[in-house]
């Protein structure tokens, strides 16, 4: 279901995630980023950057999602896919702050990139390779 980008599954998430991308709030950078995640117990959360003038404070897209769905009741292991969207020409993957924060919940997650024309699919063990989860290195 997740292992073809253009599957008619991620519609969902990409349309949670190019909504939340239109209240992104970046002032700073102009760089609009959005994001949605899938549970396994078919909830959606969307997420988009938040921007602050003492950059250290600013909040990811992904982690933004992430945040909401703990909040929901996530637990490691609840997550089946993901998506990030931009406007830019170049497919944008999460950083890696928020690949660390994403792989305690799911280390095999699908990962759609995406912009107004192009769609790449990723595993974020594969984007985050060697992470350090539960005390050891994977």
């Amino acid at each position: 279901m997740f292992d073809d980008p253009q599957s008619p599954a991620w519609e969902p998430l990409l349309a949670a995630a190019w909504a939340a991308r239109d209240h992104a709030h970046a002032p700073y950078s102009k760089f609009q980023v959005g994001a949605a995640l899938l549970t396994t117990s078919g909830s959606v959360f969307g997420g988009c950057n938040v921007e602050n003038a003492a950059y250290p404070v600013c909040l990811c897209a992904e982690r933004g999602a992430l945040s909401a769905a703990v909040a929901a009741g996530l637990q490691p292991g609840g997550l089946l896919a993901a998506v990030v969207v931009t406007d830019v020409a170049e497919l944008t993957p999460p950083c890696g702050a928020c690949r660390q924060a994403l792989i305690e919940f799911a280390e095999k997650l699908p990962v759609l990139l995406a912009n107004r024309s192009a769609r790449r699919l990723h595993r974020l063990e594969n984007l985050l390779p060697h992470s350090f989860t539960g005390g050891h290195f994977r």
